[in-house]
């Protein structure tokens, strides 16, 4: 059997990585980076902060702070014309997913031209745009550690899943103490998407020895640390464990790929503007309910390390705690149904076809243990509406 493996040439861990960029850059050989981040970060100061760093080191950076939540295509251009404004060697992702995906998206088109319609899958993008350098704050999505990156095409409300080592940073500075300030509901629905991505890399049909430790690994330090989070925002230990774990996470799907749970996710997103890691963690329980009958030792793999099961427990029993564990966890993290959300519920019904077609396109699902057809794609929406 032959795999690929592929991650950061550089990878920077722990409490005031972040502190280090500028000595990065150096290490690397670059000196004029294009810093992409969002309003949120610059308003409260956190940019300047990272700034700083390079003004003292005689680095002369440019901010673009106009990245949105779910980024677009029309989003992904207004960045793209900034960077064109002056001569940038790099760009520096600094944020959350969004704010990561769109440098990504940035970085290829910056080099090679087009539009972000031109990347999507199945189209494999390894030819490097410019230098990516991703820094994370929050713990989650592992955009830092991937080779993926989700743009929206908004005329038909699609999200695109871009492909490639050319969307994989050359490095990234995973500074936990970025996550300290992070609201709970943004907590927990990072850790639910970081938790997700390792389950679905380890269940996927494209794992492999390699992303299989990673995806354990990332379990083991995700699962005991979330609630942990979410009740005491400033457990430093807990918050460490699961920005490393969210990492591990992202190591892991990035060389085996998610499955189903993302592929039903992506087109909530795009129609009803769910946050990624919300809508994950709405689908995850229902999915994994339906997956585990095709891979029950992969499941109770999944449930041993996050510690649900029982000692000496058989595949079947531990996978159906591992369901249970889920479930739990929404209900404690407070994640509503998509009904509770307020989408409406004629909207939700009559988009299933076409929402079950998108997951489909995606590629995700047939990675999957357990590949669905479209009516049972749609029949797991109906699944989650009000669970």
């Amino acid at each position: 059997m032959i795999y690929q493996a592929a991650l950061p040439r550089i990878l920077r861990i722990g409490g005031g990585a972040s502190g280090e960029l500028a000595a990065l850059l150096g290490t690397l050989g670059l000196s004029k980076p294009l810093i992409v981040t969002d309003r949120f970060l610059l308003d409260t100061g956190r940019a300047d902060q990272l700034t700083a760093g390079l003004t003292a080191a005689g680095i002369t950076a440019r901010v673009f702070a106009d990245t949105i939540p779910e980024p677009t295509a029309a989003s992904i251009e207004q960045a793209r014309a900034f960077l064109g404004e002056a001569e940038h060697d790099c760009v520096v992702g600094f944020g959350g997913g969004s704010p990561i995906d769109s440098a990504k998206a940035i970085a290829v088109l910056a080099v090679h031209g087009g539009r972000c319609q031109d990347y999507k899958a199945p189209h494999l993008q390894d030819a490097p745009g410019l230098p990516i350098i991703a820094i994370p704050t929050t713990a989650g999505t592992g955009s830092e550690a991937t080779r993926f990156t989700i743009v929206t095409d908004e005329v038909n409300d699609e999200k695109m899943l871009c492909a490639g080592l050319a969307y994989l940073p050359v490095a990234a500075l995973v500074d936990y103490e970025w996550t300290l300030t992070m609201p709970p509901r943004l907590t927990a629905d990072t850790g639910i998407d970081a938790l997700t991505h390792a389950i679905e890399a380890y269940v996927s049909r494209k794992a492999n020895p390699f992303s299989e430790g990673f995806a354990l690994s990332a379990m083991q330090a995700i699962a005991p640390n979330l609630r942990r989070v979410w009740a005491d925002p400033q457990d430093r230990a807990a918050r460490e464990a699961m920005m490393f774990g969210s990492t591990q996470a992202g190591i892991a799907f990035s060389n085996a790929s998610v499955a189903l749970v993302h592929g039903m996710s992506r087109p909530i997103g795009a129609h009803f503007h769910v946050p990624h890691g919300l809508s994950n963690a709405m689908l995850l329980p229902a999915i994994t309910r339906f997956s585990a009958t095709a891979a029950y030792t992969r499941y109770a793999d999944c449930a041993r390390a996050i510690g649900v099961a029982r000692e000496g427990e058989g595949d079947q029993g531990a996978a159906a705690r591992l369901v249970d564990e889920l479930t739990s966890l929404n209900a404690e993290l407070q994640v509503p149904s998509p009904a509770a959300y307020g989408i409406d519920p004629e909207k939700w019904t009559s988009l299933l076809p076409t929402m079950a077609d998108q997951a489909l396109a995606s590629g995700s699902p047939a990675n999957n243990p357990l590949i669905p057809t479209a009516e049972q794609i749609q029949d797991l929406y109906r699944q989650v509406w009000t669970a």
